[in-house]
């Protein structure tokens, strides 16, 4: 009788610091999450992938996890569609040599491979574009980075145009803020190239891109040409500020269209 009793208060007890373990665990949890918040970091992820990439499809999909999973978080997503695959049996309508041409620079300053799927986190981390593992652990490191450069964004739509209003705190000469006209979501059924058969689904494209330097202004406007079948819905702005040597991204935002 009395090893039962033993064996009885043993268990409980046992119980009882399981119990304690699992509330401190989630209070940390908990914790953590606010530090994550208070220390105000950010994620760029760029994305360089093609429709004539047997490869891409996943990565692709990433993106659009990724958007989901983080849409309360301060990351911000971008698909670069890269020409250099279009000689290859199939033309991918949103690709264009001025991302392949961004790709080329991230090569120089990371001395990296050209290659796709391939995705750079803030401009100073690659990885390839499908290892969901590693882009997320860099995400929660640069969600925990050093509060980024202020960046202020606004957008209307005119007849013919979009008009962005800018506004930074940045003093760096070597900046450059990069704005950017994205589309959110959209899908291709491919008829050749190695994804022929397939429909493909893509989030985040970038469709224009306009550099602006920051050595003489903080502040102003600048424009894009209004898309082909524009829906505000669909559609947003991300703009981030670089330093055209090293490539680190010290601040980013985004706007919606009302």
């Amino acid at each position: 009788m009395i090893l039962k009793n033993l064996i009885t208060v043993s268990a409980f007890t046992a119980l009882l610091f399981a119990t304690s373990a699992f509330i401190y665990q989630n209070k940390d949890q908990k914790t953590t999450l606010q530090q994550a918040s208070e220390n105000n970091g950010f994620a760029v992820l760029e994305l360089f992938t093609s429709e004539g990439c047997s490869s891409c499809p996943p990565a692709d999909e990433l993106m659009g996890k990724i958007e989901k999973e983080y849409k309360d978080e301060p990351v911000y997503l971008l698909s670069y569609h890269v020409d250099y695959w279009n000689r290859l049996g199939w033309k991918d309508r949103f690709s264009t040599a001025e991302n392949s041409q961004r790709q080329q620079q991230y090569s120089r300053i990371l001395h990296s491979q050209v290659y796709t799927p391939q995705l750079v986190v803030n401009g100073q981390k690659e990885f390839v574009g499908s290892d969901e593992g590693n882009i997320k652990n860099a995400i929660q490191e640069a969600l925990f980075a050093a509060k980024k450069t202020n960046v202020e964004l606004s957008a209307n739509v005119s007849q013919n145009t979009i008009d962005v209003q800018y506004k930074t705190s940045s003093l760096d000469p070597q900046g450059m803020l990069l704005v950017n006209l994205v589309e959110k979501h959209s899908s291709t059924q491919v008829g050749k190239g190695e994804n022929e058969g397939r429909h493909l689904h893509h989030w985040q494209i970038v469709h224009q891109q306009n550099q602006i330097s920051l050595n003489k202004q903080q502040g102003g406007t600048t424009a894009f040409k209004l898309p082909e079948g524009f829906s505000p819905q669909n559609w947003e702005v991300i703009a981030f500020i670089q330093n055209v040597k090293t490539g680190k991204i010290s601040g980013s935002a985004k706007t919606t269209f009302q």
